[in-house]
Order: structure tokens, then C-alpha cells, then sequence
């Protein structure tokens, strides 16, 4: 059932940018600046209409790009999700498995789709990894990345800053509570990068979640193929000054963007105060899936409606001292003006 706090039409800058297409699949892009967003809306949270939707996207992306997605020369896919806000704040299940069955219709094998998260707990909470008591997971057969496992970085491959404090940004607990400190201070500084989604694969697909975050302003699209997707990097959210350059940069890295097709993100649910820890009382649905290669824009978007709903509460907006969407486009990652967006609805 959806819910029934969605965003008010307060918000008439975003809907003013939409254009409306009765025929989605012959949609052009229109020339300018930035990418557009394709957005769909959902009648229900049921996974038909997840599965609808999801191939709506992905079919309007592929018309208008002119790329027709298929196995290339390594024919593996992988899908970063979120799960680190814990159960309530986690990248829908439905969507993801609407994902892996576009996927599948273009030539993909199940097994060669993989996903990839950062904590066992929390994708084990989340219903990512097999329930300990019944062993069933909601997707048999799909290799699934635990990052924090230390298996999946490669040691050619980090991002180095001169930040060695570790800690847990969610639950506030030492990631290294129980782990002997016997790494050197260049190795703390360093940041290793889940390479099987840029090396070992034709491409992979960003599926965030949003919520705000007090040193990054806003946890999302860029956040979730950045900071969430490589080792040690929780040390950043202890410093202001460095952790939206640390997202910026990282996002950046040539060989992240080349692979890097595009975001997902369905809003069923961010919370606009509060984050990155899940409360349900701060949290908002709209039955909206987006698709875009601008995760800055995405980002954007998603920092205005979070400071609508935050100001509608009677609480401050985001601080515009903050810096990681304008470092961001600095960089060449995307475009922060949402005056700029151009939103192209699918089936309204």
C-alpha cells in the first residue's frame, strides 16, 4: 500500500521541468546541459510493477542513447546496493530483482549478475544474505560481495588521503573493535577500491538509497559508489573539510565513471532528517523510480526535496557550507543546478 505522505505540489519547480511523453520509448534526449532523468511511477510496491516499470527505464534509456545493453567481452553485471542505514532504509529488494531480470531479458546469465555491499550484518539484516534460521535468500543463485570482507580489493587500486581515523558512521562502534592495530600509518591511508564492478565486469548500476547525512549533507548516488563501495573510507565522516572532496575525487576516478552505466533509484523511501541512522518518524514515500547518469543531479533533487520536508517539520535546511555536489561538478561528475534538470516522465 502506498503511502500516503507524499511530497506536496509545493515542489513546482521539478514538475515544471518534466516533459511529458505518451509514447516513453520514442523519447528524444533533449539537447543541453546535463543528462535527463527518466522517471517512472509506480502504482503499487508489488514487484510486477517494479518489473514493469524497471523495463519501461532501461527500454527509454537504450531508445534515446542509442546502446542497446547485451554481454560484452566479460559478461558480468554488477549492482551496488545499499543496506548500510539497516533494516527501513535499504534498496528495495523488488527493485533489485527487477534489475537482474532486465538484465536477464538482454542476454545476461543469472549467475554472472552480481551484487555487491559493503557490511555481512547489515545486508544479512536487510534480507540480502540468507536468513541464519531458514538459510533462504531472496536471490538464489546470485553471487552476492560482502566488501568488508577484505576479498574484493585490489592493492593496485586505492585512494590515498592522510585520514587514518576508523570508525562505524551508522552504529557509532570501532570498525576495528576486535582487529589487532598492526597496519602502518600509509596503509591507513589508503582506500581500496571493490574492483570486480570496474575490472571485472562490462558495466555495473549504482541502486542508492537517500538520506541526509550530517557531514555530507546527503547520503545517495554519489555516496553509495563511493564511500560505500571501497575500504576504510569511514574515517571521512569524522571530518568536514575532507569528506565531500574524498566523495568528489573518488567519484572522478576515470575508470569508476567508464564502467559506471547508471543510477537507479526508487523513492520508497529517504528520510530527510536524522541520517544515515534509519527513523521511521523522519522518513517519506513516493511511489517514483528514477533513472539517470547524473548522480549529482540525482543527488541534487533528492537535497531539495529532503530541505522541503525538513523546513515543512520546523527543522533547518541542509548547510550550504557542505560541498560535495559543487566539488562534484567541479570534477566533471554531474550537474548540481536543478534549475537545469530535465525529468522525462514515462507514464504519467
Amino acid at each position: 500500500m502506498l503511502s500516503k505522505r507524499l511530497l506536496p505540489l509545493a515542489l513546482g519547480l521539478l514538475a515544471s521541468v518534466c516533459l511529458l511523453s505518451a509514447v516513453p520509448a520514442q523519447t528524444p534526449v533533449v539537447a543541453g546541459k546535463g543528462d535527463p532523468i527518466w522517471e517512472a511511477r509506480l502504482p503499487s510496491y508489488t514487484q510486477a510493477e517494479y518489473d514493469s516499470k524497471v523495463e519501461m527505464l532501461f527500454s527509454a534509456w537504450e531508445k534515446a542513447t542509442g546502446r542497446h545493453i547485451a554481454p560484452g567481452a566479460k559478461g558480468r553485471v554488477g549492482l551496488k546496493v545499499y543496506t548500510d542505514s539497516g533494516p527501513g532504509m535499504a534498496t528495495p529488494i523488488p527493485l533489485v530483482k527487477a534489475v537482474i531480470a532486465a538484465l536477464e531479458r538482454r542476454g545476461y546469465k543469472h549467475d554472472k549478475i552480481f551484487l555487491v555491499g559493503l557490511n555481512q550484518l547489515r545486508m544479512r539484516m536487510t534480507g540480502y544474505l540468507p536468513n541464519l534460521v531458514t538459510g533462504k535468500s531472496p536471490f538464489p543463485g546470485t553471487p552476492i560481495f560482502v566488501l568488508e570482507s577484505g576479498r574484493y580489493y585490489d592493492p593496485l587500486w586505492f585512494y590515498d588521503s592522510p585520514l587514518p581515523a576508523r570508525f562505524d558512521p551508522v552504529f557509532m562502534e570501532s570498525q576495528t573493535k576486535d582487529v589487532p592495530n598492526n597496519t602502518t600509518v600509509a596503509e591507513d591511508r589508503k582506500s581500496f577500491l571493490a574492483t570486480p564492478l570496474f575490472l571485472d565486469s562490462d558495466f555495473w548500476i549504482n541502486l542508492p538509497v537517500f538520506t541526509d547525512h550530517p557531514t555530507l549533507g546527503i547520503n545517495g548516488a554519489l555516496v553509495n559508489a563511493t564511500l560505500w563501495n571501497a575500504s576504510n573510507t569511514a574515517r571521512f565522516f569524522r571530518s568536514p573539510a575532507n569528506a565531500p572532496a574524498a566523495v568528489a575525487e573518488m567519484s572522478a576516478i576515470p575508470e569508476l565513471r567508464e564502467t559506471w552505466l547508471f543510477t537507479i533509484a526508487s523513492l520508497q523511501h529517504y528520510q530527510y532528517i536524522g541520517g544515515p541512522y534509519f527513523n521511521s518518524l523522519y522518513t517519506v514515500s513516493e511511489p517514483i523510480i528514477w533513472l539517470s547518469q547524473d548522480p549529482v543531479m540525482l543527488d541534487a533533487i533528492m537535497l531539495d526535496r529532503i530541505n522541503t520536508w525538513r523546513k515543512k517539520n520546523g527543522f533547518e535546511p541542509v548547510s550550504d557550507e557542505i560541498r560535495t555536489l559543487d566539488f562534484a561538478q567541479v570534477l566533471g561528475v554531474g550537474d548540481d543546478h536543478i534549475k537545469d534538470a530535465r525529468i522525462i516522465c514515462l507514464n504519467h
